[in-house]
């Protein structure tokens, strides 16, 4: 793969990597198949072991978090804690979270609480360099031993309030999500080239919620989204040079301090109802998002300082569900369009090939990304009563496939050249789960494991060096051809609920 269009993959993958920080309504934009773990499912729910399946089915656990109007629907207060892990095959990252979540209802108001501690182990990692050679140690003194793997803790907290007024069938909800992260699972391996690597920095998500139900259990919901990505990546290099006194390679420390800003403004509508005549339901989602990104990391590989951009993403889906003798099925389709332009920047006056001159601030290269995404998720809920008691024991499967096509044009005007290229690929992610049930207790478990991702890659001399979908320091193009060692991430969460009454 040439310098270009991987360049422009490296800078279009970073744009939204860490803003999923909340169920729904902020759209993933994804330009390579990069692994990522289930870090940000903290919040209790019913029906993510039923693939996630939503539009048509109401979930009043989860539902709260996404849209804190739909809080009125609540009929007491729950105390939940969903604790879970995940871990990513080949050794390539994990981590454990423990989440404790508290919604309540009192006459005409609504509100909730959340708090999560977290914990992200970093990966195994290899150290490349320009000389073919990825474990230090083995070389001698003068190849120190890359620092030992290290597991960094995060911090959430969710606040929620709202009010209902049920003459006019009519909740409003507002909402406030932080997170303060120091790892972000699958970054480590943006800077596959580092030493070490230092994040930190924080996120925040103000929602605004609007729930209408109508006679004949028909509902509006409209949510308002702002959500902040506000990082910093610190990471530690070693440049390597002949000492001629020596006779000897020598490494030089260096730091890099790269900033991570993305702002994104969302609107979410979603309607349903009963089908006439059946047992089923029926509903419609529309999501926008439109993000800046005023500052993109540096990643390794190309790296392309001030480099700016801007998104706009769409979601457009319908979702089916039935319940009936204690069997829940559910159905999502949803299609993803999405443009993307980013763009890099000169500091200074820079000459391009044809022999003009780009004054400073000019745009020396433009990537154009032309997204035509999918999502179908399917669920089903089997219910059993236990003898003559009031327990339920309930299992659930699902299946959610992600479909990611994308078309990327790129001018570059210091070179003066242009390119296309089409890029595709599939996610699987099959869930199952198991919920014991009472009018006083609810236990559940839910696993999920997703396939179709991987950590990319650079193949280079009979070397697959572990650069990952990443960037770097080096202007140079790549040595060989993009690759992508497949892995798979494993996730078990445990829930616990008690109503209050």
């Amino acid at each position: 793969m040439s310098r270009s269009p991987f360049r422009a993959i490296v800078v279009a993958l970073a744009l939204l990597l860490p803003t999923t920080t909340v169920p729904a309504q902020l759209i993933q934009i994804k330009t390579v198949p990069v692994a990522q773990g289930d870090q940000f499912d903290i919040f209790p729910s019913r029906n993510l072991a039923m693939a996630g399946v939503s539009i048509a089915l109401e979930d009043r656990l989860l539902d709260p978090f996404v849209n804190p109007a739909t809080g009125a629907r609540l009929r007491g207060g729950v105390v939940a804690g969903a604790p879970g892990v995940f871990s990513v095959s080949n050794d390539a990252g994990g981590g454990r979270t423990l989440p404790v979540s508290l919604l309540t209802r009192s006459r005409s108001w609504f509100g909730g609480l959340s708090l999560a501690l977290q914990e992200i182990d970093g990966a195994r990692r290899l150290t490349p360099n320009r000389f073919g050679i990825t474990e230090l140690s083995t070389v001698g003194p003068a190849f120190p031993d890359p620092p030992p793997r290290r597991s960094h803790g995060n911090r959430f907290a969710f606040g929620l309030l709202g009010t209902s007024f049920e003459n006019a069938g009519l909740s409003l909800g507002a909402s406030v999500h932080w997170a303060e992260l120091n790892a972000v699972d699958g970054v480590e391996h943006l800077y596959a080239e580092s030493v070490d690597l230092a994040q930190f920095g924080h996120i925040v998500d103000a929602r605004l919620g609007l729930l209408k139900q109508w006679a004949g259990d028909r509902s509006l919901g409209a949510t308002l989204v702002h959500n902040r990505v506000d990082m910093t990546h610190d990471v530690s290099y070693l440049d390597w040079f002949w000492d001629p006194a020596q006779q000897r390679v020598v490494p030089q420390p260096r730091l890099e301090h790269n900033d991570d800003r993305t702002l994104t403004w969302g609107a979410h509508l979603e309607y349903d109802q009963p089908i006439p005549g059946s047992q089923w339901r029926a509903g419609a989602r529309l999501t926008a998002n439109v993000a800046s990104h005023p500052k993109i990391p540096n990643y390794e590989i190309m790296n392309i300082p001030r480099d700016p951009g801007r998104t706009h993403a769409y979601d457009l889906g319908l979702g089916f569900a039935r319940i009936e003798n204690r069997t829940t099925v559910g159905i999502d389709a949803i299609f993803e369009p999405i443009w993307s332009h980013t763009w890099a920047d000169a500091a200074a006056p820079i000459e391009t090939t044809g022999g003009a001159t780009l004054a400073a601030g000019a745009r020396t290269i433009e990537n154009w990304f032309r997204f035509a995404n999918a999502i179908v998720r399917l669920g089903v809920t089997q219910e059993h009563p236990v003898d003559a008691s009031d327990a339920v024991v309930a299992m659930q499967f699902g299946l959610a496939v992600r479909s990611i096509s994308y078309r990327l044009e790129q001018v570059d005007h210091v070179q003066g050249t242009e390119r296309q290229q089409r890029e595709s690929w599939r996610e699987w992610m099959p869930t199952w789960g198991l919920r014991w049930e009472t009018p006083r207790l609810t236990i559940g478990y839910r696993g999920s494991i997703t396939t179709g991702t991987g950590r990319p890659g650079v193949a280079t001399d009979g070397f697959t060096r572990d650069f990952a979908v990443a960037q770097s320091t080096v202007l140079v193009a790549p040595s060989g051809p993009l690759t992508l060692a497949g892995v798979s991430v494993v996730s078990h969460q445990l829930s616990i609920s008690l109503p209050i009454h």
